[in-house]
């Protein structure tokens, strides 16, 4: 692996001197997201394998370019998980890839966001040094937390090598519940179920049914099903059906029209439905919205900030007004001074995150 690294090294420094970008990237599953890529792709493929696992610590530690699907069989030989539900789309998704996407599926508003599960990370910066944060252990941080400052960078940081994950054990038990009812009526039943001692794991609504998962112990989810009703989905059909939310290959995602763009809300989950023209799926109880629409990003991102949150172009043709939402100046200044720090020569997927950066 020391080759590998030092070809790293050497791209790098190259890249550096010659003021010249590189796209960081692994299997490419990701491409599409965020802005588009810029320079000389630097595959970190050959630099994969498990460094370490503790099935008893609940910690593993991988390099960048381990399979995202190797990861998961790993942990799945010890009943063991990524509690997020990273979504891979595609067969070549990595585990470096993961992290620098930032991207938790259906279990997020259960369990927790990727980044807070990401203990600790080796980098190699702008200069080919090679950078080590956090550990391997919950508290292990003195200062400012870099490892969790990786997931979502999209690679404009560095060159994430490894890193060590939090893992939990798969629950003993789960049910999926099948719910009639109109968009208001789910938020408030929600939020209301929010605030109850329920094994709840994913939810979510579009067009008229609201889905629900329960996770836990078999006494929990068995006592949940009886206090809440609805209908139970077969064994196999949930999780055909939650796999292909986390994919994005259910119905909803698969029908996007050419002309439409697919919009992620990131709101309150408290927040009132969105007057929103088109058609919306709504996960995270009401804190993640997705929103297939043609409207312009002004329009998109008016009706998120009034209802207490923001927008993001997930998928879509028209990228001109920018992927994410606009930082205020002071917080740009922050991303600037972070980016000169350990990419000096700002050679690490330029304008990935935005087109200025």
């Amino acid at each position: 692996m020391t080759a590998i690294l030092d070809a790293f090294r050497d791209a790098i420094l190259q890249a550096s001197q010659d003021k010249t970008p590189l796209c960081l990237q692994g299997g490419g599953s990701k491409r599409w997201y965020g802005e588009t890529p810029q320079g000389e792709p630097l595959d970190t493929r050959a630099y994969r394998g498990i460094v370490a696992y503790d099935p008893a610590e609940l910690v593993i530690t991988a390099r960048c370019g381990t399979p995202l699907a190797e990861i998961e069989a790993t942990l799945a030989e010890q009943n063991q998980m990524l509690a997020f539900e990273p979504p891979h789309f595609g067969p070549d998704a990595t585990f470096g890839g993961m992290i620098a996407a930032g991207l938790s599926g259906p279990r997020r508003a259960g369990a927790g966001a990727l980044r807070d599960f990401i203990l600790g990370a080796r980098l190699m910066d702008g200069r080919g040094q090679t950078l080590n944060f956090g550990g391997q252990v919950m508290k292990n941080v003195a200062g400012y937390d870099v490892a969790r400052l990786l997931a979502g960078s999209l690679g404009t940081l560095g060159l994430i090598l490894e890193a060590s994950l939090k893992v939990l054990p798969r629950p003993f038990a789960e049910a999926t519940l099948r719910f009639e009812m109109d968009e208001a009526t789910a938020l408030a039943t929600l939020n209301a179920w929010a605030g109850q001692p329920l094994p709840i794991s994913a939810n979510v609504w579009h067009d008229g049914v609201l889905h629900l998962r329960l996770s836990g112990a078999t006494a929990a989810v068995a006592a949940a099903r009886d206090k809440l009703g609805g209908e139970k989905l077969g064994d196999a059909e949930a999780h055909s059906f939650w796999q292909a939310l986390r994919e994005q290959a259910a119905p909803f995602f698969a029908a996007r029209a050419p002309e439409e763009s697919l919009w992620r809300l990131a709101l309150p989950s408290s927040a009132a439905p969105v007057a929103l023209p088109g058609a919306q799926l709504i996960e995270w109880g009401g804190g993640q919205r997705w929103w297939r629409s043609d409207a312009d990003a002004a329009t998109v991102r008016g009706l998120a900030e009034a209802a207490g949150g923001h927008a993001t172009l997930f998928r879509g043709q028209d990228r001109a007004a920018g992927v994410f939402t606009p930082l205020p100046a002071p917080l740009m200044a922050i991303h600037r001074k972070l980016k000169a720090a350990f990419d000096p020569a700002g050679v690490f997927n330029p304008g990935r995150l935005y087109a200025d950066l």
